[in-house]
């Protein structure tokens, strides 16, 4: 979410909409792309939302909705490959920076289990952790 948001055109329509939708939130907190899970959801159940999208943006909202709920949630697809590559790719068309942990959730995608869902927070957490070391590793090297 926030990869996408970031590339969206500040003047845009879509983040226009954003911005009216998401009325608690600063101006900085937006064009940053800091959303919490049941603002992403309530933009995911918006109608409107993709009405205000350039066809590149919808493509990549759209690619972005199937991961969450083909990959990320209780279900992972058969074809989980698939719809991560193309999340992937029109993120790229979108010209999204993609941070590290886009990367390294690519380069593992054969190791994640079938049911992410169930995972607990403490595991989901050590998991945050890992990607935050991997981070720090990162800008030491650089």
């Amino acid at each position: 979410m926030k990869q996408f948001v970031k590339a969206l055109d500040k003047n845009g329509q879509c983040f226009s909409y954003i911005s009216r939708k998401m009325t608690g939130l600063s101006i900085e907190k937006l064009k940053a792309g800091k959303f919490d899970g049941p603002q992403i959801r309530t933009l995911i159940k918006d109608a409107d939302f993709i009405s205000s999208m350039n066809d590149l943006e919808r493509a990549a909202w759209t690619s972005f909705v199937e991961v969450t709920k083909h990959f990320l949630g209780n279900y992972k697809a058969n074809n989980y490959l698939q719809i991560v590559n193309n999340m992937l790719e029109n993120f790229k068309n979108l010209k999204c920076n993609m941070s590290i942990k886009v990367h390294y959730f690519h380069s593992h995608l054969d190791q994640f289990p079938e049911n992410l869902g169930s995972y607990s927070e403490e595991q989901g957490e050590r998991f945050h952790q890992d990607l935050k070391t991997m981070e720090e590793r990162k800008f030491l090297c650089t």
